[in-house]
């Protein structure tokens, strides 16, 4: 297994697509090029943000094996093997590996209601079947995720259980809960585009994964606020929180959002979605450049370096 952790940012890098919806592999691998230029532990791929949800099969196991090209061994490659079918998604997380994935990550199947005793049936076989360090991510917007219990009683059955990504409000007495259960084995990543992370870096989370086009003003705010510079933290963050609060209103419109900002950064010549997509109206298309516009002020202060070598 891989030597190599988890710490700080760990972007989930965007699919994207040309005019005619086909993935564009020349501008992922911009994008990977750019991810890799900031200094990631390492970057994940094809997952919500991604838009891993409307990839074919194939299409998910190519846009893994072009990351692991582009990236050359410079920072992990954590490949993202979610199907609601366990069987399915051992399968798939063994091509990632084959292809070269440093990690497997797994997102519970939260399409219907399941106890965590189902969960952790669902979930064993697939860690059990590989022989990589393995990441699970909880995002169920229908009610609370994952607690201690169902940590430790996984860590027990499978060793390779290093990473659980959380995306929910008030995570604080969860997170501590967890690292006593599993006495600190498990590193917990904040998921939801990094909106609570401010509350759980002093609870202990190891890092958080937003969007990508955000990603080194977050990683900057997390090593503030880890080193004890508040101040500095705080005030930094205020300056993305406003795109956060309202991208995330909505899962497609964070992604409309996320690809939008990595167009004005110059990383991205298309911010094409595969349909279905939200179309936000006017006023909606108007506000998201307005926050892109003072982010990229915000970008240029800061010496945000973008993929032609100039800080915005």
């Amino acid at each position: 297994m891989s030597a190599k952790k988890l710490s700080g940012v760990v972007p989930i890098i965007p699919v994207p697509f040309d005019e005619s919806e086909n993935i564009d592999e020349e501008a992922l691998r911009v994008l990977v090029e750019f991810a890799v230029g900031r200094g990631f532990s390492a970057i994940c791929l094809p997952a919500y943000a991604s838009e891993f949800y409307k990839l074919s099969d194939t299409e998910r196991v190519r846009v893994v094996q072009v990351a692991v090209s582009q990236v050359a061994g410079r920072t992990l490659v954590v490949a993202q093997s979610n199907h609601v079918s366990s069987r399915i998604a051992l399968s798939t997380a063994r091509t990632h590996i084959e292809n070269g994935a440093d990690m497997i990550s797994l997102a519970l199947p939260r399409q219907f209601a399941l106890p965590e005793n189902d969960l952790l049936t669902y979930v064993t076989p697939i860690l059990a079947g590989i022989n990589v360090p393995c990441l699970i991510q909880d995002f169920n917007p229908g009610g609370p995720t994952v607690g201690a219990d169902f940590a430790s009683k996984l860590l027990d059955a499978c060793p390779n259980f290093h990473y659980l990504k959380l995306e929910e409000a008030l995570l604080a007495k969860k997170v501590r809960a967890i690292r006593k259960a599993t006495h600190d084995k498990v590193g917990i990543l904040e998921g939801w585009g990094g909106m609570y992370m401010m509350e759980l870096i002093p609870a202990g989370i190891c890092g958080v994964m937003p969007g990508l086009a955000l990603g080194d003003m977050l990683q900057r705010i997390f090593d503030l606020r880890k080193e004890g510079k508040d101040a500095e933290a705080f005030a930094l963050y205020q300056k993305v929180l406003p795109q956060l609060v309202f991208a995330l209103q909505n899962m497609e419109l964070f992604l409309y959002h996320e690809k939008r900002l990595l167009q004005a950064r110059g990383c991205l010549r298309h911010t094409r979605r595969r349909d279905a997509a939200l179309t936000p109206d006017v006023d909606a298309m108007a506000y998201v450049d307005e926050i892109n516009a003072e982010l990229l002020r915000e970008m240029k202060k800061g010496g945000f370096i973008t993929p032609n070598g100039q800080s915005h």
